[in-house]
């Protein structure tokens, strides 16, 4: 029986047995159940067609739901870097991609994201396509950092823009619920940026870069 409009949309897109398999493995490896929810994976996939994406970044892997949404919709050749900080939740991910056919496309580098994101700037890596899902508190600086590795037209996603409805409550102030503020903030005013929200499940940000950065 469905109960919620969430669950209503699920039921009409329906199984995916790929991701199903991703979600357990990842409540077999004792990680955080916290990953995407259905819909948005779809939403990940139609975005990064629409943009015709052939090189994407996503900042926090996990088990590697995310990243398989974001392979799905690569462009011929295309390439996804994923960044994560802990190995063994790399390890599950580059497994679980491997067995959905994409472990050709998916590069992981293991350490702090912003160490990571100042490598791929050093390298002259430029990307089409950003999912940020990572620790809350360091969301404006991984924003920052997106904009300047973005080419023009990039798309950038930020999931958990909501902070489960912390961000409303004006008597709340933690660092990270003042980092999703901000963050929030800047898709919205930012010049730079073209941007929008989706409430559903616990937010999501939607932001295109309006003429990528250049060195």
């Amino acid at each position: 029986m469905v109960n919620t409009p969430e669950e209503y949309i699920e039921s009409l897109l329906g199984r995916d047995p790929v991701l199903e398999r991703v979600l357990e493995g990842i409540r077999r490896h004792g990680m955080p159940e916290i990953s995407i929810a259905p819909p948005l994976g779809k939403l990940l996939t139609l975005l990064v067609k629409a943009v015709h994406a052939r090189d994407a970044l996503e900042i926090g892997a996990l088990g590697g739901y995310s990243g398989i949404c974001i392979a799905r919709g690569l462009a011929d050749g295309g390439k996804l870097v994923s960044l994560e900080l802990d190995h063994e939740f790399a390890a599950v991910a580059k497994q679980h991609l491997t067995e959905a056919g994409f472990g050709d496309k998916v590069e992981y580098r293991i350490g702090e994201a912003l160490a990571s994101l100042k490598k791929l700037d050093e390298e002259g890596a430029r990307f089409d396509f950003f999912l940020i899902d990572a620790d809350k508190f360091n969301y404006p600086n991984y924003l920052e950092w997106t904009i300047r590795l973005a080419r023009p037209g990039a798309l950038i996603v930020g999931d958990n823009i909501l902070s489960r409805g912390r961000v409303i409550d004006p008597e709340i102030s933690t660092i990270s619920v003042d980092a999703i503020r901000q963050f929030n903030e800047r898709i919205a005013q930012d010049p730079r940026l073209e941007g929008t929200f989706l409430p559903a499940y616990d937010g999501v940000a939607i932001a295109r870069v309006k003429g990528g950065q250049t060195r």
